[in-house]
């Protein structure tokens, strides 16, 4: 995913899998306890597919969405402690009136204020959730850094992978106190294994949001066993936005809104 305020988009979004390679692999492909043959894109018949957006993709037509397969989406609502989309109103109650579960998700940028300041001005600007069936649960977005020709920071925004253990859990215990639940993590293997350290201390109780783009999810960050979604391509597959999947049934996801 991206920042929404400025239109470049980050380097890594380059080096997403086409279309077309895609369609010719058979790899195997282990979906938690689910196993399931073929390319990312030949899964979305039999798995739940979906999409996130942000204001890159401005007012989305969700109608047309729901019509070519999108059951589920992760809406941008905020980053850092300042910053709203100014479409997250209309992408968020958008999919919820053609019959799509939706999640809003926060763009963290952990040098600029604590983990408890962004969950609350997260909470407060959409990172809600209710046990309704159709809400998933809040996530936040943990990459790399994309100003570093501005803050001059790496990746990992400047933080020491202690720092950045104690941001998330900060971040984690403030959206649990403020919506009920603990947020979905979105992160690479690469991001989080150098970032955090290897930490395994969330791997227990936060379902994993992977980002890679490649024919399989391949090795996941450290303390998780499997992912809960798996980003598999950027802004160039049917839907609006970057393509993903659920890991499971619509039964599941249906649940998984609800616990």
């Amino acid at each position: 995913m991206a920042r929404d305020h400025k239109p470049s988009r980050r380097r890594a979004r380059r080096r997403a899998l086409t279309l077309s390679a895609a369609a010719g692999l058979t790899a195997t492909l282990t979906l938690g306890t689910t196993v399931l043959l073929g390319s990312p894109d030949a899964q979305a018949a039999a798995t739940p597919r979906g999409h996130d957006v942000s204001s890159h993709q401005k007012n989305v037509d969700w109608r047309r969405a729901k019509q070519k397969g999108a059951t589920f989406v992760y809406v941008k609502a905020t980053e850092s402690h300042t910053y709203r989309s100014p479409y997250f109103a209309q992408q968020y109650n958008g999919s919820r009136r053609v019959g799509m579960a939706r999640g809003a998700y926060h763009f963290a940028l952990p040098h600029q204020s604590s983990g408890k300041a962004q969950a609350a001005h997260f909470v407060r600007n959409g990172g809600g959730w209710r046990a309704d069936g159709w809400t998933l649960p809040p996530a936040v977005d943990l990459e790399n850094n994309p100003y570093k020709k501005t803050n001059k920071r790496n990746n990992c925004y400047g933080l020491k992978p202690g720092r950045m253990v104690s941001w998330i859990r900060s971040f984690s215990d403030e959206v649990r106190r403020r919506a009920g639940r603990r947020p979905v993590i979105y992160t690479t293997a690469l991001w989080w294994n150098q970032c955090t350290g290897k930490s395994r201390a969330f791997g227990g109780n936060h379902a994993l949001w992977l980002a890679r783009y490649s024919s399989s999810p391949g090795a996941l960050p450290a303390g998780w066993s499997y992912w809960t979604f798996w980003q598999f391509n950027n802004a160039r597959g049917a839907l609006p936005g970057d393509q993903n999947l659920f890991n499971g049934s619509l039964g599941r996801l249906s649940a998984f809104t609800r616990r």
